[in-house]
């Protein structure tokens, strides 16, 4: 008999297990890695042999012919409702122009019942000859409530009608940036909990049909609570690590809740996560915070080089007021200014934790981000879709933008997503870009920055670049081996079947 592979390592979740136990044999395990077999019970890896060498046992054993074992993946920065609801909004990411928006919508509108606010979402004005604004939207719409979302969720296009259904019947263009344009989402298209979490939940399986066991969540909610109600009413296809914003963090405290603490739901599969707080803007909203003005703009006039949220000061204050009671900080930066403010704070407060996006950089922070013990959040797809965004707004500069590259040789823990919806919710896109950096139709964006598949798939899977006994058993069975795919194969990656804790959530023919 073969002696199995064996370990004392323990699972620190809290789930409950109930899924049968299974024998995965003839797989590889890991990309590139050696045919074997594979145990998986009471959502574990039990036991791994070589291929063949799986003593019969208890429960079912699947042929896997070859096919690649993976770790699960997960997506590091997703917004849940908002990527489970884009899917039933009008579309605007071709939308060329303002007055190109503008007719779109007004062509979905004509199709809505009556009184039905017309949602969109995906546009990018960055590059715009024309300025949106209200009018545009009230000459198509009339008195229909319109609420259209930029791509990078930092900017709201309302028009009248919407602007007075919130009270803002004064605005003077209905354009809302920041805060109140996500404010102005939020209460706009509002459903009910029972329709919300019925989108979430399809949102979830579909991602589960892509490889995916987890993701965070930063969605701007009261993310907790809205995630415990969802665990309790239907099995969740996925590891959810919800954010804290601000409005809910003193509450967070006071039930002693901690970044990485799993709570008492059904399987055990929500966990706290981190502390999200905002120091800039975005890119295409011209909001990043950058050293440089943005072209055209006085370097001496409000807003030239973007939008600072939160002062230096009030930024160190929340970073230890967090971290003193153990809930780790996400800090959204993407500009070069704002992320050399948050890593001063991370160095005045000492503490772990996250810099979210880290789009433009100063050369002299690169190193910063290992020596202090920060994880970068970034999303490898934006460097493919805003490159001509950047390419105009940061000029001269974006040879230190998505610096994947740069961040890994300096040693940093980069963990992958999509921001979701900005780019849609699917790990091998994310892959894709990471390694390509290019969609497949134009030359790669700065292509030095480009990454191994090999990292991109550790960042892709919280750092498990080995399947080993006593994991739980997240796994993730693909048809092609991610080492030999080329970048179309990895974006279009056909994945046979997904197990969360021992259980299938995806699974293709046999």
């Amino acid at each position: 008999m073969t002696t199995p592979t064996t370990t004392t390592t323990t699972t620190t979740t809290a789930a409950t297990f109930t899924a049968p136990p299974v024998t995965l044999a003839r797989v590889r395990l890991g990309a590139g890695g050696p045919l074997s077999d594979v145990r998986v019970e009471k959502g574990l890896v039990t036991a791994v042999y070589p291929a063949g060498g799986a003593p019969r046992a208890p429960g079912e054993r699947l042929d896997l012919d070859g096919r690649t074992l993976l770790p699960g993946l997960w997506d590091a920065h997703v917004h849940m409702v908002q990527w489970a609801g884009v899917r039933r909004r009008l579309d605007l990411s071709g939308a060329g122009s303002a007055r190109a928006a503008a007719d779109a919508a007004g062509r979905r509108a004509v199709a809505l019942p009556p009184g039905e606010i017309l949602v969109g979402y995906g546009f990018r004005d960055g590059l715009w000859p024309d300025t949106p604004g209200k009018e545009l939207l009230d000459a198509v719409a009339g008195d229909r409530p319109v609420l259209l979302i930029s791509a990078d969720l930092h900017c709201a296009w309302l028009n009248s009608a919407a602007l007075a259904a919130l009270g803002h019947g004064d605005h003077p263009t209905g354009l809302l940036r920041e805060g109140a344009g996500m404010r102005a989402t939020a209460d706009l298209t509002a459903v009910s909990d029972e329709v919300t979490d019925r989108w979430v939940h399809e949102a979830c399986a579909a991602a589960a049909a892509r490889g995916v066991t987890g993701v965070i969540d930063f969605e701007y909610a009261d993310n907790i609570t809205h995630w415990t109600r969802r665990a309790r009413t239907a099995p969740m296809p996925l590891r959810v690590a919800a954010s804290i914003w601000l409005p809910h963090l003193d509450a967070a405290i006071e039930r002693g809740l901690r970044t990485g603490q799993v709570l008492d739901t059904p399987g055990g599969l929500l966990q706290v996560g981190p502390f999200k707080l905002l120091t800039d803007g975005s890119l295409n909203t011209r909001t990043a915070l950058c050293h440089d003005a943005y072209p055209g703009l006085d370097p001496g006039t409000p807003g030239a080089h973007g939008l600072e949220e939160v002062s230096p000061a009030d930024l160190v204050a929340l970073l230890r007021h967090a971290s003193c009671h153990g809930i780790q900080p996400a800090v959204h930066a993407i500009g070069d200014r704002a992320n050399e403010m948050a890593l001063d704070a991370f160095e005045a407060v000492r503490c772990h934790g996250r810099v979210e996006h880290g789009q433009l950089l100063a050369t002299k922070d690169i190193p910063r981000f290992a020596e202090l013990g920060v994880t970068v959040g970034v999303q490898p797809t934006h460097a493919v879709d805003d490159r001509d965004v950047a390419d105009r707004h940061w000029s001269g500069r974006t040879h230190r933008a998505y610096a994947f590259a740069d961040l890994l040789r300096a040693g940093a823990v980069l963990e992958l997503g999509s921001d979701a919806p900005v780019a849609p919710l699917d790990p091998w896109l994310t892959i894709a870009s990471a390694v390509a950096r290019t969609d497949g139709e134009r030359e790669p964006f700065h292509p030095e920055q480009r990454i191994p598949v090999a990292d991109a798939l550790a960042g892709s899977t919280r750092g498990r670049r080995l399947i080993r006994v006593g994991d739980p058993a997240d796994l993730v069975v693909t048809d092609a081996d991610p080492l030999d795919a080329d970048a179309r194969t990895l974006r279009e990656m056909p994945v046979h079947a997904t197990m969360l804790a021992g259980a299938w959530t995806h699974r293709g023919p046999s």
